[in-house]
């Protein structure tokens, strides 16, 4: 991928926004509440597949959600196992995961999501996920 193959699709009421730089930079932050009907998971995950060609020797991960849906969960889940794949290509990533100190739920999620794909996630907190 090129620098210009930088993809940013700005949030919504229920949709994150989403930062995807070929430097290496995943983001996503905001409501998770994707539907079935929603375009942006494919968009994603086309975009995603086409960084897997020729990713950055270290791709950082950023998740700042509000909150977050069972079907954005599995959205989520899903980028997370194409990202695991980094490392047995000899390359590295690094996930952040953001979440308001009383948000039990977010956290859950998060700790749900690293024991099942057994990755390593480093949960930060924070007092405004928007300044993620």
């Amino acid at each position: 991928m090129d620098q210009g193959d930088k993809l940013h699709i700005l949030p919504t009421g229920n949709t994150p926004e989403v930062f995807l730089d070929p430097a290496g930079v995943i983001k996503i932050r905001g409501r998770g509440l994707f539907s079935h009907k929603t375009k942006l998971p494919e968009k994603v995950m086309t975009w995603l597949d086409s960084y897997l060609e020729d990713p950055a020797d270290t791709t950082d991960v950023i998740v700042a959600f509000e909150y977050l849906n069972s079907f954005s969960t599995r959205v989520l889940t899903s980028i997370f196992q194409k990202i695991k794949g980094l490392a047995m290509a000899g390359k590295k990533y690094v996930i952040h995961w953001y979440y308001e100190s009383d948000d039990d739920d977010i956290l859950e999620r998060g700790e749900y999501i690293a024991s099942t794909l057994d990755i390593p996630i480093h949960f930060v907190v924070i007092r405004d996920p928007g300044t993620v």
